[in-house]
């Protein structure tokens, strides 16, 4: 089940990027939790996460993720993230980790955020350690 979840989270990646944000939450459970990182208020379900996902204050936003590592019905992503503000044009660039939880059923449950500078803490959520 580990590279079909791979493989399904690539794509939702995939679909993200090109602004295809109904089909990049498809495969989410209906009462995920979104967990963004830092000390932000954590949020749940699949409407709320896909409102998310197209906020008005970017122009354009990528999430390529640089390695993928699957932990038993979690999966470790390092990404890179590049966003343009929509009226100043400032880009910005930046790394960050996200746990990403799935169920038995395949759909995500759970999505948790860290800053780039939270590794270890990235790793203990997906039950891993360096």
């Amino acid at each position: 089940m580990s590279q079909e979840n791979v493989d399904k989270l690539r794509r939702a990646y995939e679909f993200f990027n090109r602004g295809e944000f109904d089909a990049a939450v498809a495969i989410a459970h209906s009462d995920v939790e979104f967990f963004p990182p830092g000390d932000q208020a954590p949020f749940r379900g699949a409407e709320r996460f896909r409102a998310w996902m197209e906020p008005d204050a970017f122009e354009s936003q990528v999430f390529e993720p640089l390695e993928l590592t699957a932990a038993g019905n979690k999966i470790l992503v390092h990404q890179n993230t590049k966003v343009r503000g929509a009226g100043s044009g400032i880009e910005l660039e930046l790394r960050s980790w996200t746990v990403w939880t799935f169920d038995d059923e395949g759909l995500i449950t759970r999505v948790e955020n860290f800053w780039a500078h939270d590794k270890a803490k990235a790793l203990e959520a997906a039950g891993l350690s360096e």
